[in-house]
């Protein structure tokens, strides 16, 4: 088993854009070094306040059942909660029982907090939500990670909110889809509707890269993209 151990990076360099920190950590998958377990895929991280607990197991569950949805993107699943192993094990169990989605991926055993405070999954204002020795449990905080370790996407829901968990897949598809095709997307777009052109591409290349553009303002271009992109 490793000991718990992380990079020396403070949460408030936690960003858009910056490196996600490293840790090396126990999970229900085996000891991992997170920028290792990422490797060339993107990642969702996410946490949990409690094992054992209703929302919480919703999640999980739901989770686990779009894994393979994840999975056709390239995108790895890794979840925290603020337990042992042992109780992490244990509670996989009640959620394929109460949900019948088998929890395959790996959820990092964090006890004592430490890639929690790492990486701020914290409530503030929620100082009654601690464990017997006074240390506060995790929000429902969700990180999007690229290949390059690169944070793309940060979501923080109180511990009372469960998550959307079609949000989380559709900002993947929105992240993937502009980086590939040098777009941007519009309010409540999912695959398949017309996005927007950046607006750091004009003129004639606008042409090239969009023959089928269609300008509402000079600053909102709208597109299709193929069906196959």
């Amino acid at each position: 088993m490793f000991p718990m151990m992380v990079a020396n990076t403070a949460s408030s360099s936690l960003r858009l854009g910056s490196i996600a920190p490293n840790f090396k950590a126990d999970t229900t998958g085996g000891p991992i070094d997170f920028h290792e377990f990422i490797g060339d895929k993107w990642l969702v991280f996410f946490s949990h306040p409690e094992d054992y607990t209703p929302v919480c197991t919703t999640e999980l569950g739901e989770f686990a059942r779009l894994e393979p949805e994840f999975t056709k993107r390239g995108v790895k699943l890794i979840g925290l909660s603020a337990n042992t192993l042992g109780s992490h094990e244990g509670w996989i169990k009640d959620i394929q029982e109460v949900t019948g989605s088998l929890v395959s991926f790996p959820i990092i055993a964090d006890k004592e907090r430490k890639v929690a405070y790492l990486y701020d999954m914290l409530d503030y204002q929620d100082t009654t939500n601690v464990d017997e020795k006074g240390i506060a449990f995790t929000i429902r905080s969700v990180f999007i990670i690229d290949p390059k370790k690169t944070i793309r996407t940060i979501l923080s829901y109180p511990a009372s909110t469960g998550r959307n968990s079609s949000e989380v897949l559709r900002i993947v598809d929105s992240l993937q889809t502009g980086d590939k095709h040098k777009i941007t997307t519009p309010i409540n777009w999912t695959p398949g509707d017309d996005v927007i052109v950046h607006p750091s591409i004009q003129g004639e290349k606008a042409k090239e890269l969009f023959p089928n553009l269609r300008a509402v303002k000079p600053y909102l271009r709208f597109t299709s993209l193929p069906k196959d992109a």
